[in-house]
């Protein structure tokens, strides 16, 4: 699918994975920038790693990643969670890092740090939460990959869950961040294309409170890195290709221990008032983009207005019909975009549905 030269390239690199390293192992230490994206760095590590609290602490020029300014550029890299490196393989490791700034603080795009206090201060409220990744593969000339150079292809149907040739484009890569997700240990639940041709989800989930932030952030992070082998783009944006095409979301799936509990569709439905009370502070945390996306149409529903429904894929939020059916379960909240911070949306569910921190509602 990629030019002849970087698959060459490609496999030549493939040969030296497996070389032994004589005692040493590397560190790939990775987060997330200003701009809602993605950056790493490796440093050389002396001995295995089995705890991130075995890591040294680590910073960059946050003024190249839009998080500080020129005059004082330090950000400080403090690592969060270890995964096994699908690249390197043997013991070296990916590295999950929160970013702070020199005053320890958290940097002003360190949205894990709020999101972790709402999750402990709500622990008994036992969290569970699925997401929905939606995003598209692109040529280096900035179309979906597969399409025509001029024009459109033929219109949607035949493409969502869709086998066979002109119907989906880049399995490889799909299939190669796939399996490079189950050997890093993040909780990758399935895959499948999208409606647009190119566009592609996997689910992450169901994980309990922080841990689904982390794991979808290193699910991006190894997709792109995929997507670099072969030469080909990912994006997240929530309406990519504007006109009669579909949009691309960022479903959250929700529950909570008395969610899942015998006569829990009560508790979820009591949500829903809640939700709507907060209908645009969430919309302000879902995403850049998503008024184009969020139209009414392509299975989205209006950005101006809350609603939900049984087994609606237009309403803002989705009760699938068989949580309805059994009185208990999960809701799906369908208005992030694909580009939205997962540590953003989870917290600001758990903040709507539990409260603030317990030091902020003192203070108000």
């Amino acid at each position: 699918m990629a030019e002849s030269t970087t698959i060459s390239n490609t496999e030549n690199l493939m040969k030296y994975l497996d070389l032994p390293q004589r005692g040493f192992c590397m560190a790939e230490y990775i987060w997330i920038d200003g701009t809602n994206g993605v950056r790493s760095k490796t440093k050389t590590l002396d001995k295995k790693c089995t705890d991130v609290k075995e890591l040294s602490e680590w910073n960059f020029d946050g003024s190249s990643c839009d998080q500080a300014p020129g005059d004082n550029s330090d950000v400080y890299l403090r690592p969060v969670r270890i995964f096994p490196d699908p690249f390197r393989r043997g013991d070296n490791i990916l590295v999950l890092c929160e970013c702070w700034d020199h005053d320890g603080s958290p940097n002003k795009f360190n949205y894990r740090h709020d999101c972790a206090r709402l999750m402990e201060a709500n622990a008994k409220q036992e969290p569970w939460f699925g997401l929905e990744q939606e995003y598209t593969l692109l040529g280096l000339d900035g179309r979906p990959y597969g399409w025509p150079k001029q024009g459109f292809p033929a219109p949607q149907g035949p493409y969502y869950c869709g086998v066979g040739t002109g119907k989906v484009y880049c399995r490889d890569i799909v299939e190669a961040h796939y399996k490079a997700c189950l050997y890093a240990g993040v909780k990758i639940a399935g895959v499948n294309a999208e409606v647009m041709p190119a566009q592609w989800e996997f689910q992450v989930g169901p994980c309990e409170g922080i841990d689904l932030g982390d794991q979808l952030w290193m699910a991006r992070f190894l997709l792109h890195r995929v997507a670099e082998e072969f030469g080909v783009v990912i994006t997240f944006s929530p309406k990519p290709i504007p006109g009669d095409w579909n949009g691309a979301g960022l479903h959250t799936n929700v529950s909570t221990k008395d969610m899942r509990e015998d006569g829990g569709l009560k508790a979820i439905e009591a949500v829903m008032g809640k939700l709507e009370k907060r209908h645009v502070e969430h919309i302000a945390v879902y995403g850049e983009g998503n008024a184009e996306r969020m139209t009414g149409q392509h299975e989205t529903a209006s950005m101006d207005k809350f609603n939900w429904g049984i087994a609606d894929r237009g309403a803002s939020v989705r009760i699938p019909r068989q949580c309805a059916a059994a009185g208990k379960g999960y809701f799906e909240d369908r208005r992030p975009a694909s580009n939205a911070d997962p540590y953003q949306i989870t917290g600001i569910v758990m903040e709507t549905m539990f409260g603030g921190l317990p030091d902020e509602k003192m203070q108000k």
